[in-house]
């Protein structure tokens, strides 16, 4: 009995050495294991450094096209969304008072062209009597001083040219006061003209109706816009740029347009115009780029989203940006090396959009670097062991 109990008292030792040894065995594998971090490493592609805005589309040159006259609107020939060119009537106003106008000056001008046409008659008789009157005055001064007539007989011609060239002279006044009446009837015809004219409304220039502000049976003022008329060669999106990625942004570099309504299609435009005021709240600074060609489906106000091209690279060595750190102020990576971690400093260069970045200096490309959360990097300490994998 003693043997056995021996026996299984030795067993029970060797089961419980087995458990714990199993036990440290799992907690090394387990609780007390090196962390797993994944490892990539460098390599070489053509990169795009572009910078980020976000904007509208927005009209440099929009024209509210309105009436010079007050009047009541009666016909409406462009709508909405049209697309018109410059001299096309794009509206109508009632007229009938004006063309009344009209004619009555038109009779005004008739009537002074007679009147001027009568006192030229006038004045021309007039001449023509005065040169009688002259030579008879002539004449009868002549045989007066041979005393063939009497002196009262040669003085009643020589008063009788006296009052043809008055009237010669009143003949001409009256001719010039024709004359200046006829202008004046000319000029108000002109203005009536120009009245009945200004109730056709025309398009100023070629461009892209925006809004029609104004209905049929509308009464119109002066000022008061009936249409907005944008031209869509001068469309582009005003954008709003981080003070701090603008280096590189030039007038002139190139950009992608991703417009909300075709997100995944985006347009090729550039940079027209930089702005010479930051917003002083966002630090922003305002940056229109251009279409290079001419928005079809113009929709001012609609959302944009810009990429500008700023430099490009070819074969430059790269990592993916989320592997880079900074510690001690300092841009680098943890490398992995024999099971442990490293920082090294790097010098970076560009970043694209696909979030990769340039390393300059540092590394060769062979080095494997830890890529993991940012929150599990900020935790990461020199030479702490850690198990890799890709």
């Amino acid at each position: 009995m003693n043997l056995l109990q021996s026996l299984a008292l030795k067993k029970g030792y060797l089961i419980w050495l087995v458990v714990l040894v199993a036990v440290g065995i799992a907690l090394k594998m387990t609780l007390f294991a090196p962390s797993k971090v994944k490892v990539v490493t460098a390599e070489k592609r053509d990169m795009t450094a572009q910078v980020y805005g976000n904007g509208t589309v927005e009209a440099k040159v929009v024209v509210g096209v309105s009436s010079k006259i007050t009047g009541r609107i009666v016909e409406l020939y462009a709508d909405q969304g049209d697309q018109v060119k410059r001299g096309q009537l794009l509206a109508k106003l009632e007229n009938d008072d004006f063309r009344h106008q009209q004619l009555q000056s038109e009779a005004g001008v008739s009537r002074s062209a007679a009147s001027l046409n009568v006192e030229l008659a006038n004045l021309q008789k007039a001449r023509s009597n005065l040169a009688l009157a002259e030579k008879n005055a002539q004449r009868f001064k002549i045989l007066s001083e041979k005393n063939f007539v009497s002196r009262l007989e040669a003085e009643q011609y020589e008063t009788a040219g006296q009052v043809a060239r008055e009237e010669v002279a009143r003949s001409t006044a009256a001719v010039e006061a024709a004359r200046m009446e006829q202008r004046a009837n000319s000029a108000g015809l002109g203005v009536t003209r120009s009245r009945v004219a200004d109730t056709l409304i025309y398009a100023p220039q070629d461009g892209i109706i925006i809004t029609r502000d104004l209905e049929k049976g509308a009464t119109v003022s002066p000022g008061l816009p009936i249409f907005t008329l944008a031209d869509p060669r001068t469309i582009w999106v005003k954008a709003n740029v981080d003070e701090s990625l603008l280096q590189g942004v030039d007038v002139g570099k190139k950009a992608l347009i991703s417009l909300r309504s075709s997100a995944g299609e985006p347009l090729p435009g550039h940079v027209a115009r930089l702005g010479r005021q930051s917003d002083r709240v966002t630090e922003e600074l305002e940056v229109d780029v251009a279409f290079d060609e001419p928005l079809k489906n113009l929709r001012l106000g609609e959302q944009s989203d810009l990429y500008i091209t700023t430099g490009m690279k070819k074969d430059a060595l790269t990592l993916p940006s989320a592997s880079i750190v900074t510690k001690d102020r300092k841009s680098g990576v943890w490398v992995v090396a024999h099971g442990k971690l490293g920082f090294k400093e790097v010098t970076l260069g560009i970043t694209d959009r696909s979030n990769v970045t340039e390393i300059v200096t540092g590394l060769n490309g062979s080095e494997q670097v830890a890529l993991a959360l940012p929150q599990e990097m900020t935790k990461f300490k020199e030479g702490q062991k850690v198990r890799a994998f890709k």
